[in-house]
């Protein structure tokens, strides 16, 4: 019953002339409505990502094509979060498949590359600007999605982005208020300064963002294509022609040219030496769900060997918002990051099987360190150093199940643009260790730990899958395990779950170079309830308020796919509102 301040009740109100008081309607659960579907559902980054996606869906394309589709729309629409010439780690599981593959859209160090030599040349730091750049590997990683699992080919995939970047489109208040944030780190480049501060300063909403030598690269890829369909080669061998369109010849040239001139370690014989790899992903059991994740060249394995350990710490048994649950959560994700810290790395070099460090009783152990107070955190350095902003995310699942999740990254501000290609070269070299020994060491060849991640978890019973990607560096596994929890063990729709309340623990090395460390911090979102940050308190956290929907708290993008009672199947979808993320569903 509703009253006034001073104790005098009202009339409850209903249906048409129900007066100004509440009626019988219960309250919205989330500021946006979680988005049903049949035939197919997508979360993109951005709206016009979302689009270029659907459209391809309407056109008869399957998750993969729209996925690979919307992947480049990002490159162009959200160059402020993630390029062409950056990463784009990507997961897949195939219509019926009980497989998932990761797809190591990640680049990977120079032949030339010296770890001591490198330290030596620039006193231990990795000064942006080229030293370091790795190889581009977004285009591989989205065109080897395409040629393995999608049905269209390049041409149809990238000609919603070349129209994007030839014709241009208007930028949003969010995404100027980016580039005026990135403003100082884009003038120190003249080339990027050109093109994303015209007349000397950040663009403003409104202003139309025309980027003709990206559209120019694209259109490189599909006219390869072209001609290659065109002499009879089928469409495998076609979308291979666009990669050596851009991994050989004279794209390739200019991408070592430019690094090298800026004291990178590329050539081309690195360039066309690469292929995106496809692998198992390594998965973990977390309730009916089978949680896959990318293998330790990402974070990724991070959330399912969180979950692996809330699962045997109980936590379906703990209240929301209370300090229990916070306290958990905060602490089986500290134990994830340590394992970060004592294995994760290129698999191909450091020898780690990324399954083993998912066994049974590998996580029961971890699980036995949690106890009612904090766990000490882990030392390392202060230092200052570079700061890149963040990712972006990319999730479909279509009608048959085939299901797509991505997290292009790498942003402008990470290196300068190179002026014939409208892209940079991605400096993810900023996530390697130069620490002689650490699994993540800068290595010739090999790939650094990226912080990009997504997850496909499949439930055979019911022939269910669920999707998630999201961007935020080292809070992107904590913000994925968290929606997750909100979903499949407090029953919260996908969009109720994204918009929750969400923590962030840092107590590790942070991802990136110098890897500062996080004094056992916990920022905690203001719509928790205060009990929640007095007893993390007691427990021995460092809280730090943050306001409610917070910027640095990640996006989530989540769809599932879950079949009825009935034999129909019904699609949900969630968009964090916390940044440009947005859904369609069909």
């Amino acid at each position: 019953m509703l009253s006034t301040r001073s104790g005098e009740p009202l009339p409850t109100g209903s249906g048409m002339g129900g007066g100004i008081v509440a009626g019988v309607f219960a309250q919205a659960e989330s500021m946006r409505p979680t988005l049903y579907g049949e035939k197919w559902a997508i979360v993109g980054g951005h709206p016009l990502v979302t689009e270029v996606g659907a459209e391809i869906l309407r056109r008869g394309g399957n998750a993969v094509d729209a996925g690979v589709a919307a992947g480049f729309a990002s490159n162009v629409v959200q160059v402020d979060m993630c390029n062409l010439g950056g990463i784009a780690p990507i997961l897949v599981r195939p219509a019926g498949s009980a497989e998932v593959s990761a797809i190591a859209g990640i680049g990977v160090w120079g032949a030339g590359a010296d770890l001591a030599a490198i330290r030596a040349a620039h006193d231990g730091a990795l000064p942006l600007g080229g030293v370091p750049s790795i190889v581009p590997g977004a285009v591989s990683g989205w065109l080897t999605a395409l040629s393995r699992y999608g049905t269209m080919g390049v041409p149809e995939v990238v000609a919603a982005a070349v129209d994007l970047a030839e014709e241009g489109f208007l930028i949003d208040p969010r995404t100027a208020s980016h580039f005026a944030t990135m403003a100082s780190g884009l003038a120190q480049w003249p080339s990027s300064a050109e093109v994303y501060l015209p007349d000397g300063a950040a663009p403003r909403a409104g202003h139309r963002l025309r980027q003709p030598a990206l559209a120019r690269t694209l259109r490189t890829l599909s006219q390869a294509a072209t001609a290659a369909a065109d002499g009879g080669a089928s469409r495998e061998e076609a979308i291979e022609a666009a990669h050596a369109a851009f991994y050989t010849g004279d794209i390739a040239r200019t991408i070592v040219d430019a690094v090298r001139a800026r004291g990178g370690h590329l050539d081309t014989a690195d360039l066309a030496g690469f292929r995106a790899d496809v692998d198992p992903a390594p998965s973990v059991a977390f309730g009916d769900w089978r949680v896959h994740v990318p293998p330790t060249w990402s974070q990724g394995p991070i959330i399912a060997q969180a979950l692996g350990i809330l699962e045997r710490r109980g936590i379906r048994s703990i209240p929301f918002d209370t300090g229990a649950y916070a306290h958990e959560v905060v602490e089986a994700l500290k134990l994830a990051f340590s394992e970060r810290e004592r294995c994760y790395g290129d698999p191909r070099r450091t020898g780690i099987d990324t399954q083993s460090l998912l066994d049974d009783a590998h996580l029961s152990e971890l699980a036995a360190m949690i106890g009612e107070h904090a766990l000490p955190n882990m030392p390392t350095s202060r230092q200052a150093g570079p700061a890149l902003p963040s990712t972006t995310a990319i999730v479909v699942v279509d009608e048959h199940g085939a299901t797509f999740a991505a997290s292009p990254s790498d942003t402008l501000d990470g290196a300068p643009l190179i002026p014939e290609l409208g892209i940079l070269c991605s400096p993810r070299g900023v996530q390697s260790r130069l620490i002689p020994g650490h699994p993540n060491m800068l290595r010739p060849g090999g790939r650094p730990c990226v912080t990009p991640a997504a997850m496909i978890a499949l439930d055979a019973g019911r022939d269910a899958v669920w999707a998630a990607a999201c961007p935020g560096g080292d809070v992107i596994v904590q913000a994925i395990v968290q929606a997750m929890l909100l979903i499949d063990v407090h029953d919260r729709t996908p969009q109720a779950a994204v918009e929750a309340p969400r923590l962030f623990g840092s107590s590790f090395p942070g991802g990136f170079h110098p890897h500062p460390v996080g004094d056992s911090l916990v920022f905690l979102e203001g719509s928790f309830s205060p009990e929640v940050g007095d007893d993390l308190e007691r427990r021995g956290h460092r809280v730090v308020d943050w306001p409610a929907n917070e910027f640095d708290a990640g996006s989530v993008q989540t769809v599932m796919s879950v079949p009825t009672g009935e034999g129909e199947r019904v699609l949900t979808a969630g968009a964090d509102p916390r940044r440009s993320a947005y859904a369609n569903a069909r």
